[in-house]
Formats: C-alpha cells, sequence, structure tokens
C-alpha cells in the first residue's frame, strides 16, 4: 500500500508543477489559462505562482518517498487544491482553460483524499 500512496503523491507532484512553465513568460501563462496578461503586476503574481507551485510540486514529489513527510503534504496539497476550487466555484465565470484547472484540481483532490485515508490506515497498522 505505500507505493500505492507514493503513487498518488507523484500524480498530485506533477499536476501542480504542470504549471511552473509559466515562469517563462506572459506567452506560457496565456496558454496555460487562456487569458491575455497586458498588466505587468499581473505578469509579476502569475510568475510568482507558478514558482510557488514548482515548490509545492517537488516538495509532494519527495514526500512520496519520505514516509515521514506525507501527512504534510497531503495536507499541503488538500489546502492548495480546495482552496483553488473554492475560488474558483465563488467566483464563477471562468473560461475552458481554468475550467481544465479545476478538473485537474478535483482529481488532485481525489488521490490526496485516497492517499490520506491508506498512508492513516498503514500508520494505524504499526
Amino acid at each position: 500500500m505505500e507505493k500505492v500512496v507514493t503513487g498518488l503523491l507523484v500524480l498530485v507532484g506533477i499536476i501542480h508543477l504542470l504549471p511552473v512553465s509559466g515562469v517563462l513568460g506572459v506567452e506560457r501563462l496565456a496558454a496555460l489559462y487562456g487569458i491575455s496578461l497586458g498588466e505587468p503586476n499581473i505578469e509579476i503574481l502569475m510568475r510568482h505562482r507558478a514558482i510557488l507551485f514548482g515548490l509545492l510540486g517537488l516538495f509532494l514529489v519527495y514526500a512520496a518517498f519520505q514516509p515521514s513527510l506525507q501527512t504534510l503534504a497531503i495536507v499541503a496539497g488538500l489546502v492548495s487544491v480546495v482552496s483553488f476550487i473554492a475560488i474558483a466555484w465563488s467566483v464563477g465565470g471562468y473560461n475552458e482553460s481554468v475550467r481544465k484547472v479545476v478538473i485537474a484540481d478535483i482529481v488532485a483532490i481525489i488521490a490526496l483524499i485516497a492517499a490520506g485515508v491508506i498512508h492513516g490506515v498503514g500508520r494505524n497498522q504499526i
């Protein structure tokens, strides 16, 4: 079962690493999110967001192979994806590209909940 948790955390880590290419500039961000970033402040914020996603993605992948960090990784991943979905749903009116992000985050939630249950059961059996 430990390998299942590892695989699920790697999957969620990859989902979080996908937006990292946004750090390369406006064109990549526009392709990722289907939005125009004509204002420099929005570009700065979005590129920084890409870096933060990269850090979280790397942590999730690293924690996948470090059982002592898996609980923290699952919680951090859940905070990330649940908060994004909550914001997206509360604002509404998002485009097709952001809808794809919402779907990816729903997949991540399912994976993280499964990983959490399996990880928790495994810890209770020790």
